[in-house]
């Protein structure tokens, strides 16, 4: 019952056990597994699926089949809390599902003085 004395909604109480049934009551991944800006893909050999993909599994296997996307856009895609979809990436990845790549790392900015020190050496031999 609530303060107003109607019942509680079935809705409202779906929503309680909703995440732990969808992760299956996994555990979160590493924290370094998954970073916002980690590169997902579908593995190209998908032959054989030999257990049940849950509906959000499933969902998250299309999603990824076109090409490259960061965690954050499939979680902006998919609607699910970031926790929850890291749990079901890191269970398609161990089940061949899925390929990740660490984005490539910034460049390093090149040294100014390493670079005006080229140019003015460029300019004595060209002169």
């Amino acid at each position: 019952m609530t303060d107003n004395g109607h019942p509680q909604s079935e809705p409202e109480a779906a929503e309680l056990v909703r995440p732990y049934v969808i992760t299956r009551g996994r555990a979160l991944p590493a924290q370094d597994e998954f970073s916002l800006i980690t590169l997902i893909t579908t593995a190209t050999d998908q032959r054989q699926r030999p257990r049940r993909l849950s509906p959000e599994e499933q969902q998250l296997l299309e999603m990824c089949s076109g090409g490259y996307l960061s965690v954050a856009e499939i979680a902006g895609h998919a609607q699910l809390p970031l926790g929850i979809l890291k749990v079901l990436l890191s269970s398609l990845k161990e089940g061949g599902y899925l390929l990740t790549r660490v984005p490539v790392p910034r460049a390093r900015l090149a040294d100014v003085n390493l670079l005006q020190e080229v140019l003015d050496g460029l300019r004595t031999h060209s002169g």
